[in-house]
């Protein structure tokens, strides 16, 4: 037989017990366990929300913006430099320390080597803020000609659209790719008609830094 508490006794009872265990109840949802604490993974203090996205194996190149920061020894950081023609970068303290050819990881592990001649234990990290070692060119009858960033692969059909398109008019069928590799200068040809009509699309080939698209 189950038992059953008569309303007035479970009344008596919960009058009891006060108002704090009335309280307490209220407070802790309904099947709730109890709370476990959570851990918040905070940036480092000084670091940018402009960082862009890099590859692991992303090789720095000369006018490239990076970001260097030391979590302890701020006396160390350099918010912002550019990598020099040289692929050197000048860092409070380390002076003149070569940047280009390296990977971010690469370039960290080299500042904290030289740096542990001036603080115990240092940790740099080091962030890519803006990629312009890496870029292609696009001109002529374009929405939008200049350089862009190459932060990955891109053919040329995605430059002239990243570019904003061909112009009113432009039929793009004498398109050119100005390529330079070794001293020796590549010229490929671009029928914009034909690629978007999914014809001969070998046309639409990947760029490479340097690249220069012209647009007739």
């Amino acid at each position: 037989m189950i038992a059953r508490i008569p309303f007035l006794t479970a009344a008596a009872l919960a009058l009891s017990l006060g108002p704090a265990a009335l309280a307490a109840d209220a407070q802790t949802p309904a099947g709730a366990a109890s709370a476990k604490p959570t851990t918040t993974a905070v940036a480092p203090s000084g670091v940018t929300a402009g960082a862009v996205v890099v590859a692991p194996d992303y090789v720095i190149g000369a006018d490239d913006v990076l970001s260097i920061l030391f979590w302890r020894d701020k006396d160390l950081s350099a918010p912002e430099v550019t990598v020099r023609p040289d692929g050197k970068v000048t860092l409070p303290l380390l002076n003149d320390v070569q940047a280009s050819g390296r990977t971010p990881e690469e370039l960290g592990d080299a500042i904290r080597e030289a740096a542990r001649k001036f603080v115990e234990d240092p940790n740099p990290t080091v962030i890519v803020k803006e990629i312009k070692s890496r870029r292609v060119f696009i001109t002529g009858r374009i929405e939008k000609p200049g350089p862009y960033p190459l932060n990955g692969k891109t053919t040329i059909l995605q430059l002239i659209a990243m570019a904003g398109g061909l112009r009113e008019f432009v039929d793009g069928k004498n398109i050119t790719l100005m390529r330079s590799e070794k001293d020796k200068q590549t010229v490929y040809d671009f029928n914009y008609q034909d690629v978007v009509k999914k014809r001969y699309v070998h046309q639409n080939i990947e760029l490479k830094p340097g690249d220069v698209v012209v647009v007739p």
